[in-house]
């Protein structure tokens, strides 16, 4: 836990999710008392990897170009 006051905190908000990343709470204090406390709300998800994604779809009997040009026909 980190303690700052509230200068610093203005200071250091542009960074505030590195602190938080390494510190996992910062304390705000105002001339010696506790006047806010900021926690991470969440760890960062891994982007899935299009593979993956991939994958998991549902396979098509019919190709997307035979389909569309079923649709384009159909107009």
């Amino acid at each position: 836990m980190k303690n700052l006051t509230i200068r610093e905190a203005r200071q250091a908000l542009a960074h505030l999710d590195d602190i938080l990343e390494t510190e996992g709470e910062v304390t705000i204090t105002k001339r010696g008392k506790a006047v806010a406390r900021v926690v991470q709300l969440g760890m960062k998800k891994p982007m899935p990897s299009h593979r993956d994604l991939r994958d998991r779809m549902m396979k098509m009997k019919k190709g997307s170009d035979k389909l569309l040009r079923e649709d384009r026909d159909a107009r």
